[in-house]
């Protein structure tokens, strides 16, 4: 019996990549990133492990390309991943930055997730995951545009839950803490690494079908001491 199939974004590298991986046991998955590289690094892997990847090179920034190759995924499974941050005061930001980081955090979740959603409640079944951030509730120095996009992927993430449950279909967001990744090339050896949030998208798609978790905070139980 076939497996049902996981679309991650983001998914060659950082918890994109983890979370293909952890999912790989239970799902199909499609991984979506720009480098055809990376994915198929990640598809070799997981193949190793007695899974299934299929590499889908996408830039999730154009909107025509992701409903071309995805509206004819039948997806159990979204995962939102992929994000980019530029962390600098707001008059040091370019407008490119701005909109890239707004491109990218934000108008992607409408394309990727209208490709994927009307399947889903066709259907009946399935789950949107975001990947969030505490930014999404919080404020801090460098973050005016970072901040502002995941403070609206928590907005589009309740609004979407609240219009198709009563279609069968869950929608959840996931809001790590600091997270060791290549996203932040500070040092971060006491935060959070990629597979503590895919361990946490796991948890929140083994709920049973009447149960939803629709936000979950992950955090470092060890935050850096300061100075």
């Amino acid at each position: 019996m076939p497996k049902p199939i996981a679309v991650v974004t983001g998914a060659s590298r950082g918890i994109g990549r983890a979370t293909a991986l952890r999912l790989s046991a239970d799902y199909d998955i499609v991984g979506v990133a720009r480098s055809r590289d990376d994915l198929q690094t990640l598809a070799n892997e997981i193949d190793s492990l007695g899974g299934a990847c299929r590499p889908c090179v996408l830039d999730v920034t154009d909107p025509h390309s992701v409903a071309s190759v995805l509206r004819e995924v039948d997806a159990q499974v979204l995962v939102n991943n992929a994000g980019i941050g530029y962390m600098k005061p707001f008059l040091e930001l370019t407008r490119d930055e701005w909109q890239r980081t707004v491109d990218v955090n934000f108008n992607a979740l409408f394309d990727v997730t209208r490709a994927i959603l009307p399947r889903m409640v066709a259907r009946g079944s399935g789950h949107i995951v975001m990947i969030g951030s505490i930014a999404g509730r919080s404020a801090f120095v460098g973050g005016s545009c970072y901040a502002a996009t995941k403070h609206a992927v928590m907005a589009f993430t309740e609004c979407l839950m609240l219009e198709v449950r009563s279609a069968g279909v869950k929608v959840s967001v996931v809001n790590p803490g600091s997270v060791a990744t290549s996203f932040s090339p500070s040092d971060k050896s006491w935060a959070l690494d990629a597979d503590d949030v895919a361990s946490a998208v796991a948890q929140v798609l083994a709920t049973p079908p009447s149960v939803l978790i629709h936000r979950l905070e992950v955090r470092t139980l060890t935050p850096p001491k300061k100075s």
